[in-house]
């Protein structure tokens, strides 16, 4: 039997992060709430960088449904709990891991234990999870804790971060008062303002009001990479990290790569004509849906 040895498992890390930076990450906790299509793929990402700790939370199962882009499904595990599975994979690639597992909800009487010693927060959430979002974000800027969010959108990926000191999650949204489906549409665009993803094949499968949206998995494994990356960047303190308002979108589909910028996040003039144009669409489509 192989013994298991970090220094060994991780070895191939070093050149592109010094040994010192290693162990450093072998010390970090990393809370990820939901084990999902980008949540799992986070999770796995980082255990494979090396990062030591971990909290993970989700409440769901898996299901035939999951099978196209999450990175825990597979028969053999149809109906047990996802964090409880995806645990079982990242302690399969670092059996020295110390992750904290929670098979329920981050809610408001237990966000603030679910936050207790991280050092970043990850987003891994439902696209339409609004409320446990707005909370959790919230959570993370009232403790001075970085968070990241990459969307998958299409085929490619949309990434935030929401560091202490700059612009907070509700500034850039602006959520407050919202409908659940002006929500979702001030969440795509705030993720998105330059809608790379505009090669959707059938638009009848986008129904906000029922929550429902297609996905792919290249989108999944482009969020991880990326996130990791700017998780990696928050950690070691170095390298170039964009935060809100500014932020980036690549879509493998059109081969293209944005930075964007929205001063004063919502607030702002293009933003609001953007809704605009994306909430007459959406009914374009609802009605030729109908």
């Amino acid at each position: 039997m192989t013994v298991f040895d970090y220094a060994a498992a991780f070895s191939r890390n070093i050149g592109w992060v010094t040994e010192a930076e290693q162990a450093q990450l072998r010390r970090c906790r990393v809370a990820i709430a939901g084990m999902g299509g980008v949540g799992g793929e986070h999770l796995l990402t980082l255990a494979r960088l090396g990062v030591g700790r971990f909290r993970i939370a989700d409440y769901d199962s898996f299901d035939i449904a999951n099978m196209n882009r999450q990175a825990g499904a597979s028969v053999s595990v149809l109906g047990r709990p996802k964090a409880v599975v995806l645990a079982e994979l990242a302690r399969d690639i670092n059996p020295e891991l110390e992750i904290d597992v929670w098979n329920r909800a981050v809610e408001p009487a237990n966000v603030a234990e679910f936050l207790e010693g991280v050092d970043i927060y990850v987003d891994g959430l439902d696209f339409f999870a609004f409320e446990a979002r707005q909370r959790t974000f919230g959570a993370c800027y009232e403790r001075g804790i970085a968070a990241v969010t990459a969307a998958p959108l299409g085929m490619g990926t949309a990434v935030l971060n929401f560091l202490p000191g700059a612009m907070s999650f509700d500034d850039y949204f602006g959520w407050d008062g919202c409908t659940d489906e002006e929500k979702a549409l001030r969440f795509m665009i705030g993720l998105a303002p330059r809608l790379l993803q505009d090669y959707l094949a059938d638009p009848s499968r986008v129904n906000l009001k029922a929550r429902k949206g297609p996905s792919t998995i290249m989108a999944c494994h482009l969020c991880a990479g990326v996130a990791a990356t700017e998780v990696l960047k928050i950690l070691l303190r170095r390298g170039s990290v964009r935060a809100a308002p500014q932020g980036l979108q690549f879509d493998a589909y059109r081969n293209k790569m944005v930075k964007t910028w929205r001063p004063m996040g919502w607030r702002n003039p293009v933003q609001r004509l953007m809704f605009a144009f994306a909430r007459r669409r959406l009914a374009q489509l609802e009605a030729a849906a109908r």
